[in-house]
């Protein structure tokens, strides 16, 4: 079962972009504002949302925000809902954001972590985005948090 740890985070400030599909809205701006809220009690010094139409699009602005600024960056946060249909093309779409992220992530040492969700149907989004019992954004952004600090103590 999923369960979102709720810790107090101590202080770390550090600035975090997250990138959200716009695709399945609904769910998608719950795990936002979970991921948001879980920065700010983290004392995040900024917090940069970008919205792009679907999960698809996320590894392409990525890649221009890795090039542009990746040093100033204490991680990235990617956040999207793909619901299976009768077809491939979410199983696709999933495999290809996954490969994009960890290649991206690999080549310029920054931690981007991956909570583009790929659901069997509603009831699992309902669950995962809607419940703030188990909310994924918020549980992307502690990892975030954590991240960001291994990073720093190892640089």
């Amino acid at each position: 079962m999923l369960k979102t740890v709720k810790r107090k985070s101590q202080a770390t400030g550090g600035n975090y972009v997250i990138v959200t599909s716009e695709y399945n809205r609904r769910y998608v701006d719950s795990m936002v504002k979970a991921a948001k809220n879980c920065l700010t009690e983290a004392r995040a010094d900024s917090i940069k949302i970008i919205r792009v139409p679907g999960a698809y699009e996320i590894p392409v602005v990525l890649t221009n925000i890795l090039k542009n600024g990746s040093t100033k960056i204490s991680a990235i946060i990617c956040l999207g809902v793909i619901i299976r249909g009768e077809t491939a093309h979410a199983q696709l779409i999933g495999e290809s954001v996954t490969e994009a992220i960890t290649r991206l992530q690999i080549d310029f040492g920054v931690p981007i972590i991956h909570e583009v969700l790929l659901l069997e149907n509603i009831q699992q989004a309902e669950k995962r985005c809607l419940d703030p019992e188990h909310n994924r954004g918020y549980e992307a952004a502690q990892t975030a948090v954590t991240m960001a600090k291994i990073i720093k103590s190892i640089s």
